[in-house]
């Protein structure tokens, strides 16, 4: 972040109601090194505890509509409320984060988190469990938007690494809940209450963390106020102040090709992802595997992306355009549909592979957020548009592959279709790359 930048945004904040947390700008250049590593360590857990809530849920979704008389329409509600919230919910997150910050806003999440999942293994009747899902669920999607922003706020000039590291958590989260959800709740007595509301043990820890954060934060930010307070009375800059108000004041979001771009970009992939995480166990037993092969075959696409997504957003902060790396994401989705198309037997590590190196469009999707505009709160109403606006597209997909899957009774007109949006995903992801800020569109 340019020092210009920085400096205006701290002074304008005392003179600026909207932008409440501004002078948290200023702990960038003064946070202690212990401090940027507990906060680092905070998005690391709570990315961690991003997907838990959902992928626990699919391999013990039998069980659960069993036990609570759950009828199909429900479970079909259930299965698409993730998600609604994250597009709806998600928008949120932004007027919420200027009202009392995004470090608190994170934290009030992220106990959502914990409450939500926590009672809904108590949950004695189907619509209850909807709405605690929900509640965890909004925790996850008010966490979502602002995790780039922290990453933009507290560490500008270390945007892919830590990316990469909130990334690279999110995905252990993600894998590590759907492979051991079984087994644990096995091992726990076979209720899958217990099984389920276990995950909220880990949002507990991540919620701790925050509440220290939150303290470190509270002291820093006042000393940075005090500071800035001096400074404005001293007169010292005061005329940067209307300037550095007037730019997020003025922006709006919808006017901007590159935020357009990007939210596309994110539905697409989203699409792609979930189409993926799914289907695709049933494509290869379809083609003759076993149900535990196939379980393996899903759990390698999404091991896959545990380092790569450390290692993409810290190569793709160090360009200016990340168009190559989005093609080369697309080229393996092709590659991988058309292998499950045409010989989905013949080389299965070899589709689950690529299709594990296409998903990894997702933290690619959150370095260029954090990259694609200047201020924090550009960053905040960037992440709020494209995730909200990203997960609405992403909704339909998955219905409509499961519709052409029931008419055709194959997976030739499904892939194809997957094909189709990839493509569009590498066309509009490349409008996306190009090294552009919303604040110079709008």
């Amino acid at each position: 972040m340019p020092a210009a930048e920085t400096t205006a945004e701290t002074t304008s904040a005392p003179t600026t109601p909207t932008q409440t947390q501004t002078p948290a700008q200023a702990p960038t250049a003064l946070t202690p090194r212990r401090t940027q590593l507990l906060l680092a360590v905070a998005i690391a857990v709570a990315a961690f505890n991003l997907r838990p809530a959902v992928a626990a849920l699919g391999p013990m979704l039998d069980q659960v509509r069993g036990t609570l008389h759950m009828s199909a329409a429900v479970a079909g509600v259930l299965t698409a409320l993730p998600s609604l919230c994250f597009a709806l919910l998600g928008l949120l997150a932004p007027a919420l984060a200027r009202r009392i910050g995004p470090a608190a806003t994170v934290c009030a999440g992220t106990g959502a988190i914990a409450l939500g999942l926590a009672a809904r293994a108590l949950a004695p009747n189907s619509a209850l469990f909807l709405l605690l899902s929900a509640l965890a669920l909004a925790g996850i999607a008010v966490c979502n938007v602002l995790m780039p922003v922290l990453v933009k706020r507290y560490f500008p000039d270390r945007v892919g690494p830590v990316t990469g590291l909130y990334s690279m958590s999110l995905a252990l989260g993600t894998s590590t809940a759907a492979a051991v959800a079984v087994p644990l709740t096995s091992a726990l007595g076979g209720n899958w209450r217990v099984g389920l509301g276990v995950w909220s043990l880990t949002a507990v820890a991540a919620l701790v963390l925050w509440l220290a954060q939150l303290a470190v934060n509270r002291r820093t930010e006042a000393r940075a106020s005090a500071s800035a307070a001096a400074a404005v009375s001293a007169g010292s800059d005061a005329s940067a102040a209307p300037a550095a108000a007037a730019v997020p004041a003025a922006l709006r979001i919808t006017r901007s090709r590159t935020a357009w771009a990007l939210a596309v970009f994110f539905g697409l992939q989203a699409t792609a992802a979930y189409a993926t995480m799914g289907w695709l166990p049933q494509i290869f037993q379809d083609a003759g595997m076993s149900a535990a092969e196939s379980g393996v075959l899903l759990a390698v696409t999404m091991a896959v992306g545990a380092p790569l997504a450390f290692l993409i957003p810290s190569y793709a902060a160090r360009r200016p355009d990340q168009g190559a790396i989005v093609i080369a994401l697309s080229a393996a989705g092709l590659a991988a549909y058309a292998g499950l198309a045409f010989a989905p037997a013949a080389a299965p590590w070899v589709w689950a592979i690529l299709a594990g190196l296409a998903n990894c469009a997702f933290p690619l999707t959150l370095t260029m957020i954090g990259l694609r505009a200047r201020s924090s709160e550009g960053v905040t109403r960037l992440s709020a548009f494209t995730q909200g606006v990203g997960y609405l597209i992403s909704v339909p997909g998955p219905i409509l592959i499961g519709v052409l899957y029931q008419r055709e009774h194959g997976w030739y007109g499904p892939l194809a279709f997957l094909a189709v949006l990839m493509a569009a995903q590498a066309f509009v992801g490349r409008r996306a790359a190009r090294p552009r800020q919303i604040e110079d569109e709008v």
